[in-house]
């Protein structure tokens, strides 16, 4: 079988035309947006998807990739990370040493765009798009930071006076390929002036906001938060974080474990529950009972970073497989890991698997075993199942590939007959 299958792809694909650059053969293709869930082959050639349909002949692709048993999806979106890495030691995640470089840390959990979550403000978004968003594979977008000198922490956060609106909002238009909206964050005061100035430069951009919200004691009304303050298709990140200090109101009430009935609401009105997991803004407490009464997050991420992604949260597919585990189908996260995130950041064009759109694509394998997932407390549950990355295509290239499963796993191009010729004549 073995032999067959060789002299099969080196005979007989030259003698047909090479209409793809790459076939995907017998995967379970998830596309939300598209309605298909089911066993499907994708075809791709210039970087585009051309074609999603049962049975697309090999024989016409350069270059083969078996997906039997796995699951092939669109590529995944990571709406909070934190990718402005650099060398300043008292920077925190703007240009500092907590934030990672992107590409280390994507293509191997499946992730193809990624959006640094407010490591960039309006003064220094410049520094980042030369450093980091023009020198990575990996699609690099930007919440940008109402504080003008971004998430370096400590008392700049805490400035409502470089809390610029206006020129927050000028940077983002004047970047609009690459801001999607406006981060809040760390802010330990009673007042709600960085939201408001978050909204304002909202508004005048036409973009969402996303908000860490909740370092005060007594904690601001989360209630007032979604229903007088926040727009429909604004974010609520660290969704289901409960801090020791009581600086943030949960939403899952402590007492009876049930999700608190304005937080249904705020949901139904439109405000985006987003993951944002982190180093400790993530608790099973609220994440178990929200999941098991139907309340899902709208967009799942990471908030990756130094001081995250060795704990409990490790990447993106560990946080997908929590939520399969606690109780979502693998429909829901797959949707609340590509084409929700590309509706909520106003990115479309992303999240799916259309004829036409780019070719970012993700083949997933799932792991069955005996798995542990705790949280930043030590509660532990046990599943069987876990999802793994075989496979990470940008652009239609195979960037990332864990068990070779492409035929040939190196696409070697012909090289120029003027080489040739010169190659010939040194002999």
């Amino acid at each position: 079988m073995g032999t067959a299958c060789f002299f099969y792809t080196f005979f007989s694909w030259p003698a047909q035309a090479q209409t793809y650059t790459l076939v995907i053969k017998d995967g379970h293709v998830i596309d939300p947006k598209n309605n298909i869930n089911g066993l499907m082959d994708v075809a791709i050639s210039d970087g585009k998807i051309v074609q999603v349909a049962k049975n697309i002949d090999a024989r016409q692709a350069v270059q083969v990739v078996n997906a039997k048993g796995m699951y092939v999806t669109p590529g995944l979106i990571d709406i909070h990370g934190h990718v402005f890495f650099g060398t300043e030691s008292n920077h925190y995640l703007s240009n500092g040493l907590s934030a990672v470089s992107p590409d280390g840390f994507t293509f191997r959990v499946g992730v193809t765009t990624i959006v640094d979550c407010g490591g960039a403000g309006w003064k220094n978004f410049a520094t980042f798009k030369n450093n980091i968003i023009d020198h990575s594979q990996t699609r690099v977008l930007s919440f940008l930071n109402v504080v003008g000198e971004g998430m370096i922490g400590g008392v700049y956060e805490q400035d409502t006076d470089d809390m610029n609106a206006k020129m927050a909002a000028m940077v983002a238009k004047q970047n609009k390929e690459y801001v999607v909206g406006f981060k809040v964050a760390h802010f330990e005061g009673p007042e709600w002036t960085p939201v408001d100035r978050a909204v304002e430069a909202g508004k005048l951009a036409d973009m969402p906001v996303i908000i860490d919200f909740g370092s005060s004691n007594p904690p601001l009304s989360i209630e007032e938060l979604f229903m007088k303050r926040l727009r429909p298709g604004d974010i609520y990140t660290h969704a289901f974080a409960q801090f020791e200090s009581n600086a943030r109101e949960p939403i899952v009430d402590e007492a009876s474990k049930k999700v608190k009935p304005f937080v249904w609401e705020a949901q139904k009105r439109g405000i985006i529950f987003d993951v944002g997991y982190g180093g400790t803004s993530f608790n099973f407490s609220q994440a178990i009972p929200a999941v098991k009464s139907g309340f899902y997050p709208n967009t799942i991420s990471t908030d990756l970073h130094t001081g995250s992604m060795n704990g409990s949260m490790k990447d993106m597919l560990t946080i997908m497989s929590k939520f399969l585990v606690m109780g979502m189908d693998e429909a829901s996260v797959i949707k609340a890991s590509t084409w929700n995130p590309a509706q909520v950041i106003k990115r479309e064009e992303l999240g799916h698997l259309s004829v036409g759109t780019v070719a970012d694509v993700t083949i997933l394998n799932i792991r069955e075993g005996t798995f542990g997932f705790f949280d930043k407390t030590g509660y532990k549950i046990e599943g069987k199942k876990k999802f793994e990355c075989e496979m990470t295509i940008r652009s239609g290239k195979v960037v990332y590939d864990l068990n070779g499963i492409a035929d040939p796993v190196v696409v070697k191009t012909a090289p120029q007959k003027a080489a040739s010729t010169q190659k010939s004549s040194s002999r």
